[in-house]
């Protein structure tokens, strides 16, 4: 029998902060949804619990499915609704786990914040795991794609976000 593998996604955002003002930033709700509205989600909500150690961010959005090849569209209908949990420990690393309810699959993964010359990088690494006979690979090759770019248009956000600084 045949173990398909996941697909990996790694990539590293730069900011010219800190790395508790980072911090701040990716556990602040309001953050969470100005990002989801850059991506034009239909709906989101986000909300930053502290538990014990711990913060967790929980992202609850829906997004519309136009625009994905008729063989995704066919498993998720007309939009997908995707719930991000980051646990956040010691200000600088976050187990992420992001479900999409009812469908088989999800996103495993970490980030961490790295303090360089003058800023923060976040590294983040996450594998994408689909269990669908026969287009598991498309899938997540489809999913690796977007989430690239919505976490391109985070870092956007979040580096207009500290330009703003957080007086608002």
């Amino acid at each position: 029998m045949m173990c398909r593998m996941t697909t990996k996604v790694t990539m590293d955002l730069a900011y010219d902060a800190s790395p508790e003002a980072v911090h701040a930033m990716l556990t602040d709700p309001a953050f969470r949804e100005e990002t989801c509205a850059r991506m034009k989600v239909i709906s989101a909500t986000a909300t930053a619990e502290e538990s014990g150690d711990a913060t967790v961010v929980t992202i609850d959005q829906v997004q519309a499915a136009a625009g994905l090849p008729s063989f995704a569209t066919k498993l998720v209908g007309d939009q997908i609704r995707i719930v991000q949990q980051e646990t956040w420990r010691d200000g600088r690393r976050a187990d992420i786990e992001v479900t999409i309810p009812g469908k088989p699959g999800e996103m495993v993964g970490a980030a961490e914040l790295v303090e360089t010359d003058g800023g923060t990088t976040e590294h983040i690494e996450l594998e994408i795991r689909v269990r669908i006979p026969l287009v598991a690979g498309k899938i997540e090759k489809l999913i690796a794609d977007m989430l690239r770019k919505a976490l391109r248009t985070e870092n956007e956000t979040g580096r207009d976000y500290l330009l703003r600084g957080s007086s608002r």
